[in-house]
């Protein structure tokens, strides 16, 4: 039986939702985890390997993997360079990258509205080569993988749904693996531009609030489809429960409420509403920096980053 998720719930994070439902049911079989410190990174790997956990998680089966660093939001250039490093190895032993035929990179989300702006953001920072390689020198383009990439709007812009333009794509170039990289929602407000999720499972825009698009994996594309995402924007429900909780734990245990009375304290513009960092622009760039260099780290092996730098300018 699926698991029913309210507005408070809402969260595309793998592991926020695999937490969930742990705390209400338990362990449950097809649902595996693991955790490990690194120098004040906490990395989560979540794998889904039945139906039945999916059905539980609301999360396609496949592999799930969590970096989460509260010191990101401070902009330490030594750490970003470090998380940027983790991020581009597991990118590539979940991708198999380097691969010698093309490589999409689609940046998600509506670039005229800044909490979704994260893909386009990083679409405009990549190494793109699929249409140089044969012009450049011998000694370069001898190194050099062929990546393309598009930001396809949303649908509000282009009139287009995202999965009917990145398909056209796919068919037209053929590509052997897709990289999305979108905005998520998170269910926790300390997970905001401090977390990074890498999925095998693709990629269903608009999920984590609740205006679900046509998926973009492996069946809709017919090949492979790597998901990379940060959570932006937080449920304004969710704040809401937390504090009424808290306040409860501390001045009223005993009348501390329950999730389905707590429903009723609740307006439904509140239930409606998202809400997102006040230094988002900020985070955005520099988020969307760290992603950059981690996508072009994982395709481009060969490449320096001094040359990086050369042809990014």
């Amino acid at each position: 039986m699926a698991m029913h998720w309210s507005n408070w719930d809402r969260t595309d994070l793998a592991v926020e939702r695999a937490a969930i439902v742990r705390e209400r049911t338990g362990e449950i079989p097809g649902l595996e985890s693991s955790q490990e410190q690194i120098n004040g990174i906490t990395i989560t790997r979540v794998q889904v390997t039945h139906a039945y956990a999916a059905s539980r998680v609301g999360k396609p089966p496949g592999r799930y993997f969590t970096l989460e660093c509260p010191e990101l939001k401070y902009r330490n250039r030594t750490l970003l360079k470090n998380v940027a490093q983790i991020i581009a190895e597991e990118l590539t032993a979940l991708a198999g990258l380097p691969r010698q035929n093309d490589i999409l990179v689609v940046g998600l989300g509506n670039w005229q509205a800044t909490p979704d702006a994260l893909g386009p953001r990083v679409v405009s920072q990549l190494m793109v080569t699929r249409h140089i390689r044969e012009y450049i020198s011998q000694d370069l383009g001898g190194r050099l993988y062929p990546v393309a990439a598009i930001s396809p709007g949303v649908l509000g812009i282009t009139g287009m749904e995202t999965a009917d333009i990145v398909r056209g794509i796919v068919q037209q170039i053929k590509p052997e693996l897709v990289i999305t990289v979108d905005a998520l929602a998170a269910r926790s407000p300390s997970r905001l531009f401090s977390t990074i999720q890498i999925a095998d499972t693709g990629v269903q825009p608009g999920s984590g609030v609740g205006n679900n698009r046509p998926g973009l994996n492996t069946e809709s594309l017919g090949v492979p489809v790597i998901a990379i995402g940060v959570p932006t924007v937080v449920s304004g429900a969710s704040i809401a429960v937390d504090v009424l909780q808290d306040y409860f734990s501390r001045f009223n245990p005993h009348a501390r409420p329950t999730i389905d009375s707590v429903h009723d304290f609740l307006s439904q513009d509140l239930l409606e509403l998202m809400v997102t960092h006040k230094d988002v622009d900020m985070q955005i760039m520099e988020i969307s920096k760290l992603l950059a260099s981690a996508i072009n780290k994982a395709t481009q092996p060969a490449i320096t980053e001094e040359e990086m730098l050369d042809y990014l300018q």
